[in-house]
């Protein structure tokens, strides 16, 4: 599959060819790509949202007050659901929400999301991230000269200090390392730019993660 490949500073590209980028037909991966980003999703998830329903609410329960006669609804005990301070009917209980994903589904859903975001030309090369000032305006230059526009992936296996402390006030620019990339990550930004040792590194843990 041909990807761009950008100079260090985003000037000029060229068009190559990358033979280790998966390839899909029809569906395939999909629905390994669904499940598996509802499972990353579902572990983010805390779980440890608490209602209090009618046994747990502390007070009386004496009968508020006469059962007819005083002109009001008939009531057995202020904990009931319609007072303020009292129950709370079929609330939220602390739960655990996760959901195991195999190591092979997550390499499917992986490859899947690349081989999407590559289609879409979401996806592109870049010699490498480099910087010869320590300067936010240059960094701002090298990305606007390739996407500029929208949120911006930066995936590379470490990221030169100078690099990381002039791009962090990049609002739009986010960071992840090639080791942890996951499909989520892939998903969820429509432009990712990608360190061509980086790329080598997301290639090669595909690779061994399929067999």
């Amino acid at each position: 599959m041909k990807l761009k490949v950008y100079t260090k500073d985003g000037s000029s590209f060229t068009e190559q060819d990358f033979a280790n980028i998966p390839e899909f037909e029809g569906d395939k991966g999909l629905f390994a790509l669904k499940e598996t980003i509802v499972a990353y999703r579902a572990n983010a998830r805390q779980g440890n949202a608490s209602t209090l329903d009618y046994g747990h609410v502390s007070g009386t329960c004496r009968k508020p007050f006469k059962q007819k006669g005083g002109g009001r609804s008939r009531h057995g005990t202020f904990k009931s659901v319609i007072h303020r301070g009292g129950a709370v009917v079929f609330g939220p209980q602390p739960r655990d929400w996760s959901k195991k994903i195999n190591r092979k589904a997550k390499a499917l859903a992986l490859s899947r999301a690349i081989f999407d975001k590559c289609s879409e030309d979401g996806l592109c090369v870049i010699e490498e991230f480099a910087t010869s000032e320590k300067k936010t305006k240059e960094v701002a230059k090298i990305l606007s000269n390739i996407k500029p526009t929208g949120k911006v992936l930066l995936v590379d296996d470490t990221f030169a200090d100078d690099f990381a402390i002039a791009s962090r006030n990049i609002a739009r620019a986010y960071f992840c390392e090639s080791a942890t990339l996951n499909a989520l990550n892939v998903v969820e930004f429509d432009n990712i730019i990608v360190s061509r040792k980086g790329l080598d590194t997301v290639l090669a843990r595909l690779n061994k993660d399929e067999r």
